[in-house]
């Protein structure tokens, strides 16, 4: 195979083990929107990154960390639901990263590879970047499970057995914005958060406990990936957008399981 594929696959088998924890917590929190909110910025981001000379992916990260906290203070200091910040935030960012990339020329922006993604581009430092990410975002993910779960249930009832919820939401937002910061090279800012959302979706039907549905999502964004993958190759269609229908097979196939 060639060298190209070899990292693509590896790319895209290890940025299935990041989402695969995360998008469980996505699921269960129903925070999908927050996601596409994170992902709307990441335009800015990598318009950001290529003004001040840094690698796109950080870019990409410190401009979801500024939505993040920004929706924070949106909330605090407003009297709109969370929902209705999120859509506000989320179309005001990707205005911004629009106006950034059409009013500097000297910005050499690839918007097709930026929105759908391209993962046959995926470089070795990018797979340094991901291998960074699993060791990172696992480990969160471990330290902060129970917190998560207690989160999850009920957030009253975390509150009162004494989970720092704003400390756990925070790190957990921070999680997804660098998630979405390196899924970006490989489905694009439109389709990641289906990464996040879809997989764990097909496995909540077919698992029984928390844990068990966190290794069936990773088991399902693997076998998207590798069939994405495959018929990227062979059908000659773009990866990331078959990657995505992959794992809406397995969504479907799972449905029919648990039927």
């Amino acid at each position: 195979m060639d060298d190209f594929l070899i990292r693509a696959a590896l790319g895209g088998l290890g940025m299935a083990l990041i989402a695969a924890p995360l998008g469980c917590f996505v699921v269960w929190q129903r925070m999908a929107y927050f996601g596409e909110t994170i992902a709307h910025s990441g335009l800015l981001g990598v318009a950001f990154g290529l003004l001040v000379s840094i690698n796109p992916t950080v870019g990409v990260f410190l401009a979801a960390v500024m939505v993040t906290f920004g929706l924070r203070a949106v909330e605090r200091t407003t009297y709109l639901a969370k929902d209705t910040a999120l859509g506000l935030l989320a179309h005001v960012v990707l205005a911004l990263g629009l106006i950034v990339t059409s009013q500097f020329q000297s910005l050499q922006v690839d918007l097709m590879g930026l929105l759908f993604g391209d993962i046959l581009a995926i470089s070795n430092i990018d797979l340094y970047m991901v291998a960074g990410g699993i060791l990172a975002i696992w480990g969160l993910v471990a330290w902060l499970w129970q917190d998560l779960l207690a989160l999850s249930i009920d957030r009253e009832l975390a509150l009162a057995e004494g989970v720092h919820v704003g400390r756990v939401d925070f790190l957990f937002s921070l999680a997804i914005a660098a998630t979405i910061a390196l899924s970006m090279k490989l489905v694009g800012l439109l389709l990641v958060t289906a990464m996040l959302i879809i997989p764990a979706a097909a496995a909540m039907g077919i698992s029984r406990t928390p844990e068990q549905m966190v290794i069936y999502t990773g088991l399902i964004s693997c076998l998207s990936v590798i069939c994405g993958l495959l018929a990227s190759l062979y059908i000659d269609i773009p990866t990331g957008p078959a990657i995505v229908v992959s794992m809406a097979f397995f969504f479907l196939l799972t449905s029919l399981v648990k039927r």
